[in-house]
């Protein structure tokens, strides 16, 4: 089982990720009852933030990008020892979070960022030693990842106070720019390969202005997000952004391919970019309307929706493809796709609910926690065995 855990990346990380959002859902949801180790954390909200984030959202990423490097380059892929010594980095940094309080900030930082340089240096190396200047930027996300993670440990030290809620911030939105410009590649190209093996003639359309004015926006619109998240001008940059991804997706024949829900659930997962930037919007321009939308609710249709249906729908896709096996879906991960997305609507309508506000959070995190349990029950085996070709 190990010799096939080290022999890609995605491998180990798709599992490790899955399994670690889940302990992560239970602790927080533990600690808003005011029970086990994160209530006595300082601050359990940015404990959970950066445990999802630079945590479960990081692990994915890092298998993602170290698998397709590969691909991309034609260089070797990440395999055995590095590839293990990776593992333990990410390990000690959850460890170091997960006791944050007992042990010097300063310790806590190093353990931590020692996984997100690995990640640099190794992702960075293949793609600068082959010239693949079209990656280039994938490098500048993933560097700009770790200097997030300083920042927040720099923050969480009480040296820059509010630095560490900035940088998570920042962070929500550096990986939506991270699958901002993957998915503009992904969901077209498999979505055009499905539909032309089907002999349809009717094809997603792309456009590079679309996609450089979007994936620029979306910077934009992060930046003022995180910055200034009230201010009227947010709002208005927000709303264009939410047309361009929704411009961008209706041009991508979504519709055409609900009859195969492991391509599907990716135009699901993109639809999340428009509808955050819209209730994003309206959070900023509520006072001007009348109603205003909790911001921090608003954030959940981008880091729950677009992050979390978008790690899912690769996670299932790329443990299929890259094990020799169809990339078909199977039932248990069909009712993974319906719960998470339940899991997001249920912690956006969260704010009707009046005082029953906290169910439906807890509620929202048991679906989420039962999305990635099926995860782990179908895609373990498949993980952890030799390649079915």
């Amino acid at each position: 089982m190990f010799s096939q855990l080290l022999s890609y990346a995605f491998r180990p990380f798709f599992l490790l990720g899955s399994l670690f959002t889940i302990i992560v859902m239970l602790l927080w949801v533990l600690a808003l009852a005011g029970i086990g180790p994160v209530a006595l954390h300082a601050s359990p909200m940015l404990w959970h933030a950066h445990e999802m984030l630079f945590g479960f959202a990081m692990a994915i990423i890092a298998g993602f990008v170290l698998t397709a490097v590969a691909v991309w380059t034609g260089r070797t892929r990440l395999h055995g020892a590095p590839l293990g010594w990776l593992i333990v980095a990410w390990l000690a940094g959850r460890g170091a979070m997960s006791v944050s309080g007992a042990l010097p900030a300063a310790v806590v930082g190093l353990l931590d960022m020692v996984f997100p340089v690995l990640v640099c240096l190794f992702f960075g190396r293949e793609v600068l030693a082959a010239g693949n200047r079209r990656n280039y930027v994938v490098v500048g996300i993933v560097v700009a990842i770790a200097i997030l993670n300083v920042l927040y440990h720099v923050g969480a030290a009480g040296i820059a106070p509010g630095l560490d809620r900035t940088a998570l911030l920042l962070m929500i939105h550096v990986v939506l720019v991270l699958i901002t410009a993957i998915g503009g590649r992904i969901v077209p190209s498999f979505t055009a390969n499905w539909l032309r093996a089907r002999g349809q003639e009717r094809f997603p359309r792309t456009s590079a202005t679309i996609d450089a004015v979007t994936l620029a926006l979306t910077v934009v619109a992060g930046i003022a997000i995180t910055l200034a998240p009230q201010s009227p001008m947010t709002g208005i940059i927000a709303l264009v952004t939410a047309v361009a991804h929704g411009l961008r997706l209706s041009r991508w024949s979504g519709l055409a391919t609900t009859a195969e829900p492991m391509l599907f659930v990716l135009h699901v997962a993109y639809l999340w970019f428009p509808i955050g930037y819209l209730l994003v919007a309206w959070s900023a321009l509520g006072s001007m309307l009348g109603s205003v939308y909790p911001p921090s609710v608003a954030l959940h249709a981008l880091t729950m929706g677009a992050i979390g249906t978008m790690v899912l729908a690769m996670s299932t896709r790329v443990s299929l493809g890259h094990t020799g096996r169809v990339p078909q879906a199977a039932r248990l991960t069909v009712i993974g796709y319906y719960l998470l997305n339940l899991a997001v609507i249920i912690r956006l309508v969260g704010p009707l609910f009046g005082a029953q506000y906290m169910r439906s959070v807890e509620v929202a995190a048991v679906a989420w926690i039962t999305t990635f349990l099926l995860f782990l029950w179908v895609y373990w085996p498949i993980l952890t065995q030799p390649r079915a070709d």
